[in-house]
Order: C-alpha cells, then structure tokens, then sequence
C-alpha cells in the first residue's frame, strides 16, 4: 500500500491567476481515478491546513499504480503537471505545492475508529472490528 500526501499554499492571495487553476485541477484527477476501478486509487480526503493550504491524503494498492498515473500521457495529470510548471515559472513563488510518499509494507499499519464511521485508511480498505477484550495494537499488527 502507498500513502501519498499533496498539497498546495495561496502565498499570495491577491494572485488569483497563480492559485486557482491549481486548485482546480486536483478535483478532475481525483474523479478520473475514482471512476477508473483498475487506477489503483483506494481512497481519497481533502483536508485543509489553515487558510493557505489544502491537502489530499490519497490511498494506492501500490507504487507502481501511483507512478503509472503520473506518468500516463493520456490521463489528468501529465497536462495538469506541465501547466503548473510553467505557471511556478511565471508566478515568483505565489503558490507552493508539496507531495510525500510512504511505501507501507503488508501488516504494518492499524486503524481505529472509535464512535465514528470509518474514513481516512479506514474508509479506503475496510475495517477490522477489535475482537476480544484485552485485544492490543501490538497483536493486531503481528497477526496481520
């Protein structure tokens, strides 16, 4: 499984013409993916990190679904990664962007939802229910 990070900061709000076609050219990604089943994309949330900033946490089957749609020629994102490019050109640093990537192996990550519906890994693989009394993390996380 691969848990990807991106996100983008407004540095400057006055610099509309910078900012929002970054903005909005996440949202049609994100739904090529989720109609495409075999993309890889598991799930998919959007969080906001104050005023500036908007981040996805995107969940993958692997790293070479993640690396095989950024590469695809005829998808969303080589377009979309070509015009943000040239407009980190033009823009003297008025939009800033980041990504991470954390290659997770089998039976090394946990999630707990406790008086809430699932989301976030949760949401994107399905859950577990705890099962008996005393049951810890540390036996989850061997025994999966």
């Amino acid at each position: 499984m691969v848990v990807f990070l991106i996100g983008m900061r407004i540095n400057s709000f006055a610099a509309v013409r910078s900012w929002w076609p970054v903005a909005r050219a996440m949202g049609p990604m994100v739904e090529e993916l989720t109609r495409d089943r075999d993309s890889g994309l598991l799930g998919c949330r959007t969080l906001l990190g104050g005023a500036r900033e908007v981040h996805l946490v995107q969940y993958w089957e692997s790293q070479e679904k993640l690396l095989a749609y950024a590469s695809a020629r005829d998808k969303e994102h080589r377009p979309a990664w070509a015009a943000f490019n040239r407009r980190l050109r033009e823009g003297r640093g008025k939009v800033g962007f980041w990504h991470e990537t954390y290659v997770v192996p089998a039976g090394s990550h946990e999630s707990v939802y406790v008086n809430m519906p699932a989301s976030g890994l949760g949401g994107a693989t399905g859950v577990v229910p705890v099962g008996r009394r005393g049951d810890r993390a540390a036996e989850r996380l061997r025994d999966s």
